[in-house]
């Protein structure tokens, strides 16, 4: 094992929730302002997963005040604090881009009934 995967390995989270294209997620990110630092909760539906391994990524959308707002979020970042699954998505996509040309009502993931 080479250095760079050791540095990887070790820097990589453990206990990160399995995250799902459609789940809805509130992510809870560690903001610096100055010297002072405060949790940033960002609430929406995981669009699109990249990557994998360090790089890992999850892009999470979502409305406010009738813009769409769109955020990826490295998995393994010290400044991602933790990531709460408010409820599972049913989906048949790898990717939701088609949630951006929608509104309202049309814009809602099914759930997964249990």
């Amino acid at each position: 094992m080479n250095a760079l995967e050791q540095i990887s390995k070790s820097s990589m989270k453990e206990n990160v929730p399995e995250l799902n294209v459609g789940d809805t997620v509130k992510v809870h990110v560690r903001i610096q302002e100055g010297d002072k630092s405060r949790i940033q909760v960002f609430e929406g539906t995981i669009i699109a997963k990249k990557h994998g391994g360090i790089s890992e990524t999850f892009t999470v959308r979502r409305v406010a005040h009738g813009v769409g707002i769109e955020r990826v979020f490295p998995v393994h970042s010290p400044a991602v604090d933790k990531v709460e699954i408010v409820r599972r998505g049913v989906v048949r996509r790898a990717k939701l881009y088609y949630l951006r040309g929608r509104v309202g009502k049309a814009a809602k993931v099914k759930g997964l009934v249990r």
